[in-house]
């Protein structure tokens, strides 16, 4: 029986991931640019012009940490009271290969898409090494408003310290 069952799983592999929608690769490079802005230049840089180009006036975000931001503006304002204010300098580091995409639709025509993936966090203080500071997963709603991606539900979770 042990010997059987990764024969079975060898079998289903296939399946499995078939059963996975794949993105059109000018959707998922699109948003991989999206969170590129909104991270290598928003977050790591406290570029709060990228948060406001990039985010939903009715943003929600969900964090298993730090609880609920309601809207665009008390985002914002805890980034720019809060992250920019920090006594280090955080940076955030897509994990390679953990990025995906998955459109969403409505009768055919594409309404947004939800991005997954996860990513590293860093803290570096003044004088000293940059330290890994947690990992965790994150799940992104996109919806086109008015031909334009604006983020607009962010789930980020699992947050473990490294």
């Amino acid at each position: 029986m042990r010997s059987f069952l990764p024969l079975l799983f060898c079998l289903a592999l296939p399946l499995l991931l078939a059963a996975q929608p794949e993105s059109p690769p000018e959707l998922f490079h699109v948003l991989r640019a999206k969170d590129s802005l909104l991270f290598d230049i928003g977050f790591n840089t406290c570029d709060i012009g990228q948060f406001q180009a990039l985010v939903s006036e009715d943003l929600e975000f969900y964090h298993d940490q730090s609880g609920i931001t309601a809207s665009k503006a008390d985002f914002i304002a805890g980034t720019e009271n809060g992250l920019c204010k920090l006594p280090y300098k955080a940076r955030r580091e897509l994990v390679p290969g953990s990025l995906q995409v998955f459109p969403m639709s409505n009768d055919g025509q594409l309404y947004g898409a939800i991005q997954t993936g996860t990513h590293r966090f860093y803290a570096k203080y003044p004088d000293e090494e940059e330290v890994l500071t947690s990992t965790a997963k994150f799940t992104h709603l996109w919806l086109l408003e008015e031909g334009e991606w604006r983020l607009s539900r962010v789930l980020s979770y699992d947050h473990r310290a490294d």
